[in-house]
């Protein structure tokens, strides 16, 4: 039994071995994540309240002068979510929207089935690349054709909240110096498997609760290509997206680096399809966490330099990033090691105890979690509690292990250059040109 070796060692315990037990939960991780989250209850929800009447005049006014707001879709064999796309769109709150799909080189029945809604009117504008160019190509695409004021990028296999486009584009309308705005990202596929339950989990404390906080610290390093709001005037300055995996965090950073500010709008719900396997789940953070490198250590590293590029705000966005995303995934075989050679003899309770201490750390976060988006939680999001026993596993070593991969593989081999999610031949133009 476990319980009789936990109290023995308890009894033995002095405040210098709690720290040196347990130092990455008390030191780091308890700070960064479940304090952080603390300002979300004791500052955003406040402050939402407060601008509740600078919030409905703005709706007012953005009713009032109907700006064209463009929604576009870029993919390859997505056909089979169109239809559910474009009838949550057609129950949007706010109508003045077009919506534009590119289709980049699908060898399904998506041509078809697009076809088939624009002609009844759902679809505005069906474009078709017969030769795939990546998916920021295909962007790049329905921006050029897209005639809106504002830019929703929204992957296609996602649906929206029925007030989702005047929550995401408001922001605008309150501070001109807002270019991009995040939408909250949520998982439509949650009871499928294990799997995407684990992710809608986990999207409420990262997106939903880390999102909103680092936008009200003013540090905010992504906009979600599953949902993202844009200044036309803006993505037009930048030339648009460029080519790779991680687009989404680069044309994040090149739009904070022009000089305006990119926040998160939680009460603009979407909801997106997740990878239904671990294995198709690892391959999807394979791909992510190598983009970190890729963009914010090198593409972006004049951030950290002497530089037109440089303000100690965005220096902080993305120092944090790789602080805690790369530096400090170190500490943790740091610690491991540290265990097994000085506290061999008590590795099952101190693993055992750190199990309960990220339990309570998650139990906290979900709380905040629906505290924030209480007034659009579902059932569903509700039921997500039944798994945050598996929490820690689940981030503290599934997601661990691929990271410190991809990291690794990416700093070595530069392996994003050769992901198939990009044509080879835009990949291969991409390397030459170090994007």
């Amino acid at each position: 039994m476990l319980i009789d070796p936990v109290f023995d060692f308890i009894e033995q315990l002095t405040f210098w071995k709690v720290i040196a037990y347990f130092w990455p939960f008390f030191f780091i991780d308890i700070i960064r994540y479940v304090l952080a989250d603390m300002i979300v209850l004791i500052y955003h929800m406040p402050k939402r309240r407060r601008e509740k009447t600078q919030r409905s005049r703005a709706r007012a006014r953005l009713f009032k002068e109907k700006p064209l707001i463009s929604i576009i879709v870029p993919g390859k064999n997505e056909g089979q979510h169109i239809p559910r796309l474009a009838e949550s769109l057609h129950h949007q709150t706010y109508q003045n929207i077009e919506l534009v799909i590119v289709d980049d080189g699908s060898d399904d029945n998506t041509p078809h089935i697009c076809r088939q809604l624009e002609k009844e009117g759902k679809i505005d504008r069906f474009i078709r690349n017969n030769v795939r160019g990546g998916k920021a190509s295909a962007a790049n695409t329905a921006l050029r054709y897209a005639k809106g004021k504002y830019i929703v990028h929204i992957d296609a296999d996602s649906h929206l909240a029925h007030d989702t486009i005047e929550t995401i584009v408001l922001p605008f309308i309150l501070d001109d110096n807002i270019g991009a705005v995040g939408g909250d990202v949520r998982v439509a596929n949650t009871e499928t498997s294990l799997a995407t339950s684990l992710q809608a989990f986990e999207y409420l404390k990262a997106i939903t609760i880390g999102r909103t906080v680092s936008s009200n610290l003013g540090i905010l390093r992504i906009i979600a290509g599953a949902h993202g709001a844009f200044r036309r005037d803006v993505l037009e300055r930048i030339y648009g997206w460029d080519i790779g995996p991680g687009l989404d965090g680069d044309i994040t950073l090149k739009i904070r680096k022009l000089g305006y500010r990119v926040i998160h709008e939680p009460e603009a719900a979407c909801y997106t399809n997740v990878p239904t396997s671990f294995s198709k789940l690892a391959k999807q953070r394979f791909r992510w966490d190598r983009s970190m490198v890729r963009f914010r250590v090198r593409k972006h590293k004049d951030i950290f330099m002497p530089s037109k590029s440089f303000t100690a705000v965005n220096f902080i966005s993305s120092f944090e990033n790789i602080f805690f995303n790369l530096l400090l995934n170190l500490k943790w075989w740091v610690y491991i090691i540290q265990i097994i050679i000085f506290s061999s003899q008590w590795i099952p309770v101190i693993f055992f105890i750190n199990y309960l201490l990220y339990t309570l750390a998650n139990l906290l976060q979900f709380i905040v979690g629906c505290l924030v988006i209480k007034d659009k939680l579902t059932k569903t999001e509700l039921k997500l509690i039944a798994f945050l026993p598996l929490m820690p596993i689940y981030t503290g070593l599934y997601l661990r292990v691929v990271r410190t991969y991809a990291y690794l593989m990416e700093f070595v081999h530069k392996v994003s250059y050769y992901d198939p999610w990009t044509p080879w031949k835009v990949s291969r133009i991409a390397k030459k040109e170090k994007l």
